[in-house]
């Protein structure tokens, strides 16, 4: 989950390095180092602790060289450190490796090498591919067939930045299992983890697969598998602005990915929905949608798989599927997925759901589905990713690049695109009548102005969050379609502002949560008007008798709780089927405010990544 990049160009490299670096945080920021090319001379400068710590080590000094790698950390092998930050060197200090993976063979390579009088600096996985490549050096190998017969050597997961004093016109790039991006442009070339890097210097990339290295110079950009043979090298363009990956006047990523809501769903809503005939169409020109209306009907189960809160909108999106299409649907975490035996029909359709498109455990649960021979399908936001492009079809959300390690507008774009979908196959399958989804759609469209409308209490959250800031522990009650938002407002308090919480069906309370409620508990309740309104009532009612410190989330014109709860917000009224899209919002704000108050790294929370390409 670490972040990596690499410029060779007729630029200074240092201020490219930096600026790409702070770019990447959000992957790892436990800490940062880049390598530079001066001529013949390697020079390396790493710091324990955050991009700014790096930056600011440097003194004034700057390195004016034309060629470098740079690195922010995750870590997973060894602790953080200085000695343990990226990037790392062989015994000569001729080359230089930034690497994003783990090396699970490392142990054994790492006591071969030692055999052979290499000596090792750090606690890390990643030094033994620059002491790898050094070995294949020495054995007369040339620096690409050096990097071959190294990769050949390696168990698990890598994506290398590699840079050798001896050949200092030209950078080396490698990917297995993390992901990797090209940028391409007149006399420079660039390499990073993801795009948000690139976008002030170019908006051209390419997307390296598995088992690909590439060799950047000024003038070339070769791609070659680990045999040698080359392949075209095919680029796209991306079209997120510059702007989009800036926090412009907000304090925070995350706070302006709240706000930003409203104007990515209507957008999602334009992209797939027709207006005039209220059609939805996913096979649009930003997007790849391969099924035809035959193949889909022919479905009769449906088998979802995530991580994190992309799980918690399958969970939505198992409701809808049931609820609109009457499909049997099911739904798993990525990690349990992959190791419990699938019971599948001919007819089964895997739905993998992510933001990323590289998350390591959703990936393994869509490739092992593929060797089953299972038709997939993919809800993602990142255009080009591993799982979007190994999917049969994808429906991308358009929610732009979210920096703020706590997804928001991912979340409600995921659960927008499983709206549109359960709507689709259930006109599909003749569950739903056109006057239905008419209704259905038209009610849709009102979304994102009623999401404008609950941002305009924000200052109420706040000043609720503030009052709650010091409670210790919450519960977050949901039930029915509300239920999987009641795990992810907990996810989210748990995520930003390292309280403890967890979330719950409401109807389980009296099977043992219960028992944790007292004056010291606040209890997060969502209860609008719906279905299942008066058994939350009823919920609340048994947290008021244990005196727990009851926060609503319910519906305008709601007076009744009001008398009933320590704290309501209100969400405006609307078909019951839809208040998910609405409740996410204040749950989010609520976390994020509460995150304030304790004065907590919001962005780039302790101990977490915004992607988790490892195991």
């Amino acid at each position: 989950m670490c972040g990596i990049i690499g410029y060779i160009g007729n630029k200074e490299a240092t201020p490219l390095i930096l600026e790409g670096l702070k770019k990447l945080e959000y992957r790892g920021y436990d800490s940062a180092g880049i390598a530079v090319l001066e001529g013949s001379s390697l020079k390396v400068h790493k710091e324990r602790g955050k991009i700014s710590t790096l930056i600011a080590s440097f003194d004034g000094n700057r390195f004016k060289a034309r060629i470098g790698i740079g690195h922010t950390r995750w870590a997973t092998h060894g602790e953080p450190s200085k000695v343990n930050a990226h990037p790392h060197l062989d015994c000569q200090e001729r080359i230089a490796v930034v690497h994003n993976g783990i090396v699970e063979n490392y142990q054994s390579l790492r006591e071969k090498l030692y055999s052979k009088s290499h000596r090792f600096r750090s606690d890390t996985d990643t030094e033994v591919i620059a002491h790898l490549i050094e070995d294949h050096l020495q054995r007369g190998k040339k620096l690409l067939e050096a990097v071959y017969a190294s990769l050949k050597e390696l168990q698990g997961t890598y994506a290398l930045v590699i840079m050798c004093k001896d050949f200092p016109d030209r950078l080396i790039v490698a990917r297995n299992g993390s992901p990797l991006i090209l940028g391409i442009k007149e006399k420079e070339k660039f390499v990073a983890s993801d795009i948000p890097a690139l976008l002030k210097y170019t908006n051209e990339v390419i997307v390296l697969d598995d088992y690909q290295v590439a060799e950047l110079t000024l003038d070339r950009l070769r791609i070659t598998d680990l045999k040698g043979r080359e392949y075209p090298a095919r680029s796209m363009r991306v079209n997120w602005a510059l702007e989009e990956t800036e926090k412009e006047s907000f304090s925070h990523f995350m706070l302006k990915e709240i706000h930003e809501q409203p104007k990515r769903i209507e957008a999602l809503l334009n992209c797939y929905v027709n207006w005039k005939t209220l059609d939805i169409n996913f096979n649009t020109a930003s997007s790849f949608f391969n099924f035809s209306k035959r193949e889909l009907k022919k479905v009769d189960r449906i088998l979802i798989q995530a991580c994190g809160t992309s799980f918690h909108a399958g969970l939505l999106g198992r409701y809808l599927l049931n609820l609109f299409s009457h499909i049997l649907c099911d739904v798993q975490i990525s990690s349990e997925f992959r190791y419990q035996p699938l019971v599948t029909s001919k007819n089964t359709l895997v739905l993998s759901i992510t933001q990323s498109g590289e998350t390591t455990d959703t990936l393994m649960g869509l490739r092992l589905t593929k060797l089953r021979r299972l038709k997939t399908l993919s809800i993602c936001n990142v255009v080009g990713s591993s799982i979007a492009r190994e999917s049969d079809s994808v429906i991308y959300t358009h929610a732009g690049p979210e920096i703020g390690v706590a997804s928001t507008k991912a979340y409600t774009a995921q659960m927008l695109v499983l709206y549109l979908l359960a709507i689709h196959l259930g006109e599909i399958r003749g569950q739903i009548t056109p006057h239905f989804k008419e209704r259905l759609l038209l009610t849709l469209k009102k979304v994102p102005r009623l999401m404008t409308e609950i941002l305009k209490s924000e200052g109420e959250i706040r000043e609720c969050a503030k009052r709650y800031s010091q409670t210790k522990d919450f519960l977050f009650l949901g039930r029915s379609l509300n239920y999987p938002n009641a795990l992810e407002g907990a996810l989210k308090l748990k995520e930003i502002a390292y309280v403890h919480a967890s979330g719950h069906p409401a109807g389980e309370m009296k099977h043992g949560p219960i028992a944790l409620i007292d004056q010291n508990v606040g209890v997060v309740a969502i209860a609008p008007f719906d279905d299942v309104y008066e058994k939350m009532f009823s919920n609340i009612e048994e947290v008021k008798a244990r005196k727990g410190k009851v926060i609503a989330i319910c519906s305008q014109g709601n007076t009744e709780l009001k008398t009933h709860c320590n704290e309501v917000f209100y969400v405006p009224e609307i078909d019951e089927h839809f208040y998910p899209l609405l409740i996410a919002l204040p749950l989010q704000l609520f976390a994020y405010y509460v995150a304030l108050d304790r004065g907590c790294e919001i962005d780039q929370p302790r101990n977490l990544a915004k992607s988790v390409t490892v195991e």
